[in-house]
């Protein structure tokens, strides 16, 4: 099985549970279900859950132990990209193609959509708290990662250095850090605390890496990319005067510091025993994606 067909394969065991979740939705209002459902089930690699099965298998963890936790993590990142589309974010009308959740549903329901999707992970991790400690740490570090000290921080920082001309690589390290890379170190490092912390360590560097080559390359591709790949729009960094690689080094520095980061993730790979070609082959594609 080469690399996009385990990564469909995952991609399809995700969504049969979040298909699940799903057909369990009954809240009232009905636009509050619908509006959650639409940018879940609107489509996506679903990389963060592949990373995690991948991760587990590696380890050794139970697929019945985490798969909770990816279904937390995927609600988390939904809600994030709905809060993110919104006019007073990014302000972007398209996700994966098809129109944002706010032009759908209106930034009103946008909002809370967003809200009830964090709400409700945060209830799922609540639960799997009950199982023992190694639950609870697996949880802590999923909220850590989405909260102030994560996600929230690097959305901060990301809309504060807006046309700001002063943007430095240590502002644009941090954003990469919190924005991107720490809820793709999440799917990896859970399934490492399930295992009793077996290369927790490496497997923290290696998100932390992967996840700033994951943004490096969201930079490039929004200066070389077209939407009929992308599914969103194109050229609004520099519309809106983001800190991004681009900005600081060019695209030409930019690829290049992508070089760097693709070498370090496979270094830190080869340090892991076991099999890990599918993780190089998600680098590979990141490296190299052109959506």
């Amino acid at each position: 099985m080469d690399f996009s067909e385990k990564l469909e394969k995952y991609a399809d065991e995700f969504n049969l549970i979040l298909n699940r979740f799903c057909d369990g939705l009954h809240c009232q209002p009905k636009i509050l279900a619908d509006s959650l459902k639409y940018s879940l089930q609107i489509g996506g690699k679903r990389v963060r859950p592949a990373m995690m099965f991948a991760a587990g298998e590696l380890l050794g963890v139970e697929r019945g132990k985490i798969e909770n936790f990816a279904l937390a993590l995927e609600l988390i990142h939904t809600y994030s990209l709905i809060h993110d589309d919104l006019p007073e974010m990014d302000n972007d009308d398209f996700r994966r193609g098809k129109p944002s959740n706010h032009k759908v549903f209106g930034a009103g329901n946008a909002i809370l959509a967003g809200d009830g999707l964090l709400n409700t992970a945060y209830s799922i991790l609540l639960a799997e708290c009950r199982k023992g400690a190694e639950y609870v740490s697996a949880a802590e570090f999923i909220c850590d990662c989405a909260g102030i000290y994560g996600m929230i921080a690097g959305q901060s920082a990301d809309l504060l250095y807006e046309k700001i001309e002063n943007c430095n690589e240590e502002i644009l390290g941090f954003i990469y850090e919190n924005k991107t890379a720490k809820m793709l170190t999440a799917p990896l490092v859970v399934p490492a605390i399930l295992s009793g912390g077996k290369y927790y360590s490496e497997l923290k560097l290696f998100g932390s890496s992967f996840g700033s080559l994951f943004q490096l390359t969201d930079d490039i591709l929004d200066v070389e990319g077209n939407f009929s790949t992308l599914g969103k729009s194109i050229g609004k960094d520099s519309q809106e005067g983001k800190c991004t690689a681009v900005k600081l080094f060019g695209l030409d520095g930019a690829k290049l510091r992508a070089d760097v980061l693709y070498d370090k993730c496979i270094k830190i790979l080869e340090g892991i025993e076991g099999d890990t070609d599918f993780f190089k082959q998600l680098v590979h594609f990141m490296l190299t994606r052109e959506s």
